[in-house]
């Protein structure tokens, strides 16, 4: 795919990707309670690693919000953000978590992200967000709120503080967050985070000049350093590898989510197929050599993956050349960062923290789904509590009211369809039913978790007709049955039986079939209990059935019930047979 015409396009978006990412760095490095330049750093060489190693021409690694946060979250318990133990354990964890990444990704488990539902990626996403939103508050309106202070608190200490408000420092922030906001609605072809902090700059450095630094307080990021990523060495003693070991687990999940999910969504475009297991291992190869260049937790960026596609990028060549872009500009323009106001940071953080939250989905899921809705305030609240804890606890409730449904499949009451010479059946109601036959479809697996309500509907027919001793269930819709329901579905037949009746199925598919004949299930079942596709389940079921009960019968559904004999072969009291047409009235049908 390499061609000059691909080289050409992957360049041009390189430089943008570059541009993009160098104030996303910044600001991600200072949400995560590290110096600033390690944002770019993680922009650096684990972009390229995966670029080269992933499965994805467009997906593009490097620092992200959710990581980000995650990784505050978990280290700045145990050491002081910006010292550099904190910077130490961050590098173990970032090690840690491609460990694992590159392990699952080995083992081809690339299935597991498809147990984190989208609503509860929206839910963490958006308490991730209201998280990074309310640490800046601090910075944009210039009161003293200790670092690491919970969410609560933050709130709390804010009201209480309101009156000390800096007016410099926070009409810093609104110019920055105000400008960001009108370049990206007017000046949509610029990277409206450069503009934006353009503009907080200035209009800081002519505050400053005017009324002077005693009087403003504004303060700014400081100079960053203008050199290339160093080497770095993860800290492996056995005190750092308990302590990262969970949080590792947990930015492990967040950022293979982040990453496969991205990746498909890019791919759905640009018409690529997305492998999970390989995509694991470029995660994983990309945060392990990452961890010895200066680099923290990385992941697939949707905002540098989405500008990457739509700045014509063809290859994965355009995510190395933005690695390299990125390096060259931080060469040149590092020292700009001591003008960069912490202000303008909050403000542009503002943004990004709005612009995380999908709003059009969260609506979406309120208006739909009650048990979604559920799922996305439990893991959102979850996460505001404890953001390591919080996608875990989305992820369990989800799983449980996944199970919950499929532990009730739908028993809906069915009788023959009324068009002659129709093999189908539909829904009972408003129809008559044959009182000693419960015809019944079952909609869904019959597993360990869904024998007992399955269980309790067939006894459910028993209260309420104890006539009806036979029933048949319409099988197409039963997937799958395990050794609980098989037991369940055997000693159901054989109770039936005895009560005198039956238990048959119509249309079981094969895959079931075979394995209640693997299991020796049919013995107590009946191998004379099964019928095909299209066979006359009714004709077979007939002849079992109470003649002296059918004699009082007005319901009749059955054509069998309409013919000569009763099911003990003796002839229906009212029947009357239907004349042949003569020769002359078939002629003028014919």
């Amino acid at each position: 795919m390499v061609t000059k015409d691909a080289i050409r396009a992957d360049l041009v978006a390189g430089i943008t990707g570059a541009l993009i990412v160098l104030p996303q760095g910044v600001a991600f490095a200072t949400i995560a309670g590290l110096p600033p330049e390690y944002g770019l750093y993680a922009a650096m060489v684990p972009a390229i690693v995966a670029a080269l190693f992933g499965s994805s021409w467009h997906l593009v690694s490097g620092p992200t919000t959710a990581i980000s946060i995650a990784v505050f979250a978990s280290v700045s318990h145990v050491a002081a953000p910006g010292t550099p133990e904190f910077v130490s354990m961050v590098l173990t964890l970032t090690f840690l978590t491609g460990v694992f990444q590159l392990v699952l990704g080995l083992a081809r488990m690339g299935v597991l992200v498809n147990f984190i539902s989208h609503t509860v990626v929206l839910g963490f996403t958006a308490g991730a967000a209201i998280l990074i939103a309310a640490s800046q508050i601090k910075n944009f309106f210039g009161i003293n709120i200790p670092r690491g202070t919970p969410f609560h608190e933050i709130i709390h200490q804010f009201f209480l503080q309101i009156g000390d408000l800096n007016p410099w420092v926070t009409s810093i922030g609104l110019i920055t967050l105000i400008t960001g906001i009108l370049a990206k609605r007017f000046l949509p072809k610029l990277p409206y985070m450069i503009v934006a902090m353009v503009a907080g700059s200035l209009i800081a450095y002519f505050l400053t000049a005017l009324e002077g630094l005693d009087t403003t307080h504004i303060k700014t990021v400081g100079a960053l350093p203008s050199h290339l990523p160093p080497l770095s060495h993860p800290d492996f003693s056995n005190n750092t590898l308990v302590h990262m070991f969970f949080p590792a687990l947990v930015v492990t999940m967040l950022a293979l989510t982040e990453a496969v999910s991205i990746g498909r969504a890019i791919a759905t475009k640009s018409e690529q197929r997305i492998d999970g297991n390989q995509e694991f291992i470029g995660q994983g190869l990309s945060n392990i050599v990452g961890s010895f260049f200066s680099a923290y937790a990385s992941s697939g960026s949707f905002n540098r993956s989405g500008v990457n596609y739509a700045s014509g990028a063809i290859t994965p060549l355009a995510t190395v050349f933005a690695a390299i872009a990125l390096a060259l500009i931080v060469l040149l323009v590092a020292p700009l960062a001591a003008y960069l106001p912490t202000a303008a940071m909050a403000g542009i953080l503002f943004l990004v923290a709005w612009g995380l939250i999908d709003f059009h989905h969260i609506g979406s899921i309120w208006r739909t789904s009650r048990s979604e809705t559920l799922v996305l305030w439990i893991t959102l609240i979850g996460t505001l509590i404890n953001l390591e804890k919080g996608i875990f606890v989305g992820i369990m409730v989800s799983l449980i009211l996944y199970l919950y449904r499929v532990s009730r499949p739908s028993m809906a009451p069915v009788v023959p369809a009324g068009v002659e010479g129709a093999y189908h059946f539909e829904d009972a109601r408003g129809h008559k039913e044959c009182p000693q036959v419960r015809m019944m479809r079952i909609n869904g697996s019959i597993f360990f978790g869904a024998v007992d309500h399955i269980q309790g509907g067939l006894l459910q027919i028993d209260e309420a007709n104890p006539l009806q001793k036979t029933v048949v269930i319409m099988a197409s819709g039963i997937n799958f049955v395990d050794v609980a329901g098989a037991e369940m579905l055997a000693q159901e037949a054989k109770r039936r039986r005895k009560m005198g009746g039956g238990l048959y199925f119509y249309r079981l598919k094969d895959n079931v079939y075979k394995f209640l004949n693997k299991g020796d299930y049919l013995k107590d079942i009946g191998v004379g209990s099964f019928f095909p596709a299209r066979s006359n389940v009714a004709h077979a079921i007939y002849f079992t059935l109470d003649p002296e009960i059918c004699r009082s019968c007005k319901n009749r559904i059955f054509p069998e019930c309409r013919g000569p004999v009763l099911p003990d072969g003796e002839p229906w009291p009212d029947y009357t047979p239907v004349e042949a047409p003569s020769a002359e009235i078939a002629r003028n049908d014919a």
